[in-house]
């Protein structure tokens, strides 16, 4: 199937590594034009540019609420419009229950993982509400919101499990406004946010849920996002697509 998205915007936060990179040249390929969001590493970011497409690269800390309505206008005059915005960029970072940072690290997931997304989504709805020409939503959960995670990661899971809410609530509540909202839930993904998890448990522990023989990759996940900024899937709006090796069935 031969997809052109020339003619559509997409902002993707969290593009420099990951998931989100993947995502980036999935539609970069297909002629999108990109909002390559990144918090610090502008270099692996810019790597990602290639020749002939208009995409460019945005840099802010999603984690200082103060900095995310500069970077969403920085894109608008930048590219005129938006016409999805991939909610991706997150945080998996360990806080055992007796360590001394333990609120800390809770608060920064909240602020990365969900406070950046509910403020980046209410500046998207407005936008496609005043664009008249509606927009679409994908926000990238986890196999953690549905199943829960593992004790170390109670922030993790908790915020995954408001995006999901989130996610679903934009589907119902937006619709008449011609903007769909879908859910991708990724399980145990080979990326370097998950490196330390697998470094400390090994990667034949993290196999030995799944039901296939390898790792989910990035690449794995990104294809599904092309369908859905070419408008192909829109009455799943409201959805959630597992990605996780047929580890979890809910």
């Amino acid at each position: 199937m031969q997809i052109d998205l020339s003619n559509k915007k997409i902002i993707i936060t969290g593009a420099s590594s990951g998931i989100g990179k993947a995502i980036a040249k999935s539609l970069m390929a297909s002629g999108a034009q990109v909002a390559i969001h990144c918090n610090a590493n502008t270099e692996a970011a810019n790597e990602l540019l290639i020749e002939g497409n208009n995409s460019q690269v945005f840099k802010a800390n999603l984690g200082n609420p103060e900095e995310i309505e500069p970077f969403f206008t920085d894109v608008l005059q930048a590219f005129g419009k938006i016409d999805l915005i991939v909610h991706n960029a997150g945080i998996f970072e360990k806080h055992a229950l007796d360590d001394s940072n333990w609120l800390e690290v809770w608060q920064k997931s909240m602020r990365v993982n969900l406070d950046a997304v509910g403020i980046l989504t209410q500046l998207g709805i407005n936008h496609f509400k005043e664009n008249k020409d509606g927009g679409r939503m994908i926000y990238v959960a986890s196999r953690a919101a549905f199943r829960g995670e593992t004790e170390d990661y109670l922030a993790y899971a908790a915020s995954k499990g408001g995006v999901v809410s989130l996610g679903r609530t934009v589907a119902r509540s937006f619709g008449k406004y011609n903007i769909k909202s879908f859910l991708l839930a990724p399980g145990f993904t080979q990326t370097p946010m998950a490196q330390s998890f697998i470094d400390e448990h090994g990667e034949d522990a993290v196999l030995s849920e799944l039901s296939l023989k390898t790792l989910t990759q990035p690449e794995d996940i990104a294809p599904i996002v092309n369908l859905i900024a070419a408008g192909l899937m829109d009455h799943a709006t409201g959805s959630t697509i597992d990605f996780n090796a047929g580890s979890y069935v809910h």
